[in-house]
């Protein structure tokens, strides 16, 4: 994602350009919008669901939890329980990587038109790249997929706002929604930044309030210190040398944090523009080791509530 300096989307270009911004956020996209429910406890459900370009939102499927049991000798329920190794049991799980491997095709689509719970702004953007040309949207969605695997194996029902790396939107308001309309208990938007080339490091994004995510500006902030800890001891990235407050940064300008209703943060994992940077996030290593950090974190706050 790259910085408030350099925010915009890329108009007319034919591939995507070195100062791409981010939108975060969803709209009515072309083609599929795409949640995988990862199901605990049973076999992997992919659902795909397809929409047209009207602005009318997306809507998906929500997965039915286990029902309480009873004994045949009482009236009393009890709660399934929690499965050793899996403590993620009943949890649904949102994740958001931004932008798409396609964006840069269509600038009509991108400039678009949408409520980002403040004003109106573009549908998404490009996303940034590093000076070798490896690109954001690749970045996130590698992370997300492992992340998806990791929250998987602890029981979580994992959705995503996108199953693969060759599509074109959602527009950021419809990301949100996907991610709201699935109660997710919690939610991340997987970034990286386009930041100043001398600048450093990685940086929590907070929603601040704006009526709609009022009653998660708070629990995000909690989300948002796991996280921080977790990536900080796990990745060997660190915090953001130039992106907010010892790499914390609340925001307004973001439609995926100002329409969320459940906790959730943006991570910006690196600066794309910064030669060192730009090394660790091209890596597979790395891209890995940032899905078991932000899986750490996300166990952390869910088993805490």
């Amino acid at each position: 994602m790259a910085s408030r300096r350099q925010r915009g989307a890329r108009e007319g270009q034919g591939a995507p350009a070195n100062d791409s911004a981010l939108r975060l956020g969803i709209s009515g996209m072309t083609g599929m919008v795409a949640v995988a429910l990862m199901l605990s406890g049973c076999s992997s459900t992919t659902v795909a669901v397809r929409s047209t370009t009207s602005s009318t939102p997306t809507s998906i499927s929500t997965t039915t939890l286990p029902p309480t049991t009873s004994t045949s000798t009482s009236t009393t329920t009890t709660a399934p329980t929690v499965p050793p190794g899996r403590p993620l049991t009943g949890m649904v799980v949102g994740i958001d990587p931004g932008h798409n491997g396609r964006n840069y095709t269509d600038a009509g689509y991108l400039n678009q038109q949408v409520f980002n719970g403040r004003t109106m702004e573009s549908c998404d953007t490009t996303g940034t790249q590093t000076d070798a040309g490896y690109p954001e949207h690749e970045f996130a969605f590698n992370v997300a997929r492992h992340l998806r695997a990791a929250l998987t194996k602890e029981g979580a029902v994992v959705v995503m706002t996108r199953l693969d790396n060759a599509g074109l939107g959602p527009c950021i308001d419809q990301r949100a929604k996907i991610l709201n309309d699935a109660k997710s208990n919690v939610a991340i938007d997987i970034h990286a930044d386009g930041g100043p080339a001398g600048g450093r490091g990685f940086a929590i994004l907070e929603p601040v309030p704006d009526g709609i995510n009022d009653a998660i500006v708070g629990p995000s902030a909690t989300l948002g210190a796991d996280v921080q800890a977790a990536f900080l001891s796990g990745t060997g990235m660190p915090i953001s040398t130039y992106d907010g407050t010892n790499g914390v940064a609340p925001r307004s300008d973001l439609a995926g944090l100002n329409l969320a209703t459940e906790p959730k943060v943006l991570i910006e994992c690196g600066n794309m523009r910064n030669a060192t940077d730009a090394a660790m996030l091209s890596s597979e290593s790395f891209q890995r080791a940032a899905a078991r950090s932000l899986a750490q974190a996300i166990t952390t706050y869910l088993t805490r509530q």
